[in-house]
């Protein structure tokens, strides 16, 4: 099993900038993807940003720029610092990793973050 527990949420005004962090415990493969999504109200949740093994990120085009999603292996965590923050990215932020297990892959979140954008 694989504990994600994030930090870093808060009230920010536009403008403004945040850093969230992630910390993963429990069985780890060395093969996976760490990241972020995001749910904002009344929205589906959606990928913000996408950290695989060999560091290859993926962004949303919505926080291209602005953004910048980096992970530590060495301490099972994934960050990410958040510039430039508008009202839309007022959501509350998920932690995510996914990993093969059994053959196939598994998905594993946090309970998630709060960051309101608000002046």
């Amino acid at each position: 099993q694989v504990s994600l527990v994030e930090s870093g949420g808060g009230l920010v005004q536009p403008g403004g900038s945040l850093r969230l962090s992630c910390v993963a415990s429990g069985t780890i493969f060395a093969m996976n993807a760490m990241g972020w999504y995001r749910q904002a109200p009344g929205k589906e949740r959606e990928m913000v940003a996408m950290v695989s093994a060999t560091g290859y990120t993926q962004y949303a085009d919505s926080v291209k720029g602005r953004f910048t999603a980096s992970r530590d292996d060495a301490k099972s965590t994934v960050s990410l610092q958040m510039n430039s923050l508008k009202f839309d990215d007022t959501a509350v932020y998920y932690c995510t990793l996914t990993q093969r297990v059994a053959g196939k892959d598994r998905d594993y979140w946090g309970k998630g973050t709060p960051v309101t954008v608000s002046s």
